[in-house]
């Protein structure tokens, strides 16, 4: 049959690959609840713009979108005085971050 094209179906992601996702959105919420409770304007409008763009479904799709996000994030709270808990997660969110997109890729 001509001109027919046929679909191809992405695959569910496996029971791991979800945990890992799993773990890093949670990484990014924590950081996010951190940023709520312990920063203030403009600081905190900045913070949670970049964070929220970091943990949209976009980015878990795409990890280099995530990834700028993350730098944004990370320079932002560099050059401000965050609270140590807002640092604590952040690194959170680096390790998570770094640990999925080796596992993913492997």
């Amino acid at each position: 049959m001509a001109g027919i094209e046929l679909m191809s179906f992405q695959q569910e992601p496996t029971g791991y690959e979800k945990t890992i996702l799993s773990d890093l959105q949670g990484a990014w919420i924590n950081l996010r609840d951190a940023v709520v409770q312990h920063c203030s304007p403009p600081d905190l409008g900045r913070l949670l713009f970049h964070i929220d763009e970091g943990m949209s479904w976009e980015s878990v799709r795409d990890f280099d979108k995530m990834k700028q996000a993350l730098l944004l994030v990370e320079n932002i709270a560099h050059q401000t005085d965050v609270h140590e808990d807002v640092t604590f997660w952040l690194k959170d969110v680096r390790v998570c971050f770094e640990d999925a997109c080796n596992e993913l890729s492997a």
